[in-house]
């Protein structure tokens, strides 16, 4: 039996499943308190191989390149959900895996998701699970309209979603219904979206950090204000769902919680990440511990560090079509921390990095960031 409840020391190897920036910035926090790194990644020079000691190139559900990462790993975690089950299930028999098979389990598919939540007593969209495009047109009434149709595995940024605003738009959900079971939630209107991420250790010990506020452009997060512009009220209750959760879920490492906050104060929770998450870059500098720290120290059977917010902050994510702008404007901008993850190619839409704002207030956060020209196209679209 692998035992999950050691300390694991500086020195030692921590494996990282998947070479994103999520595991860049891990790596990162790792390597500063004496840890050595190895990533399993099927690209080469991918933006955690470029930190890392170790580069294991090949396919997430190769066994043999499995393998090799569980030879020269004291610790094995993950930077995203694409793992395939059987080789985690594999994984988790022949490594020190803290984190489980679980909860990846549950939050690859919204329809596990859902109920999990739901289980924990925590209110989710009302929904629908759709099984094909007979079974959207006989439960579409139910939900009402608008909709969105969710396929149940895979899809990010917007990617496996379709909103259904009208009865002529149902057939469009033809092509999604085709990939595989779907979740029909009913559209709700709400007033800002929020998340707040939890980092909790197998004997309970928990530590979350200040709520977010989020917003989107083209469903890819563009900024996170914190604190967010929010009640104490609704910031405790917020809080509050995401540790019953990590409760329920019995949660080791970092949990990011998603949730949406209508008109008359009801908290919704939209989605689940098991990892660190985008929303929770700005603890990089703004916290005591940042959100990569945290995690290695839950996985690791360290004592997890305070989350205190040292100053309001704003961050934005950097697309591709952002860097040529943001390159002119580095000499002019003072106190920016900026983020770049190491890719090769800055394709439009695609995130390459993110700036943070650390000012007296976000408001000052935000002023300061409505006057650089990065930002213009973001701003149009969001009504700026």
């Amino acid at each position: 039996m692998i035992s999950l409840s050691k300390v694991i020391l500086p020195g030692a190897t921590i494996g990282i499943i998947g070479g994103g920036q999520l595991g860049r910035m891990m790596a990162l926090a790792a390597k500063a308190q004496g840890f050595r790194i190895a990533v399993l990644e099927p690209t080469p020079d991918s933006p955690c191989g470029q930190v890392a000691d170790v580069q294991v190139i090949g396919a997430y559900n190769s066994r043999e390149a499995i393998s090799k990462l569980a030879e020269m790993s004291d610790v094995i975690t993950y930077e995203f959900e694409n793992i395939d089950a059987d080789t985690l299930g594999w994984l988790c028999e022949h490594a020190t895996v803290p984190q489980g098979p679980t909860l990846l389990t549950i939050t690859q598919d919204r329809i596990k998701e859902k109920r999990a939540i739901q289980q924990a007593g925590i209110e989710v969209a009302p929904y629908e699970v759709i099984q094909g495009l007979d079974d959207l047109l006989l439960k579409i009434d139910a939900v009402g309209y608008p909709a969105v149709l969710k396929t149940a595995r895979g899809g990010y940024d917007g990617k496996g979603q379709l909103v259904i605003h009208h009865p002529e738009d149902v057939l469009e959900g033809k092509a999604l219904c085709e990939l595989g079971p779907c979740v029909l939630e009913k559209w709700i209107p709400f007033e800002k979206e929020l998340s707040v991420i939890v980092t909790r250790k197998q004997n309970g010990e928990t530590a979350i950090f200040p709520v977010a506020e989020n917003i989107h452009v083209d469903n890819i997060l563009h900024q996170t204000i914190v604190p967010a512009r929010i009640s104490e009220t609704v910031a405790a209750a917020a809080v509050q769902k995401a540790e019953e959760l990590a409760d329920s879920l019995e949660l080791v490492g970092t949990l990011a919680v998603e949730m949406f906050l209508t008109k008359d104060g009801t908290i919704y929770v939209n989605e689940l990440a098991p990892r660190p998450h985008n929303s929770g870059h700005f603890s990089i500098e703004a916290c005591e511990t940042s959100q990569f720290e945290q995690h290695i120290r839950a996985i690791c059977n360290w004592p997890l560090g305070s989350t205190e917010l040292l100053k309001p902050a704003v961050m934005v994510n950097l697309l591709g079509e952002h860097l040529e702008t943001l390159y002119r404007e580095i000499p002019t901008q003072k106190n920016w921390k900026v983020h770049l993850y190491g890719k090769e190619e800055p394709k439009w839409k695609r995130k390459m990095g993110h700036v943070t704002l650390l000012r007296e207030t976000t408001a000052d956060a935000l002023e300061e960031l409505e006057m650089s020209s990065i930002w213009n196209t973001a701003k149009e679209k969001i009504g700026g």
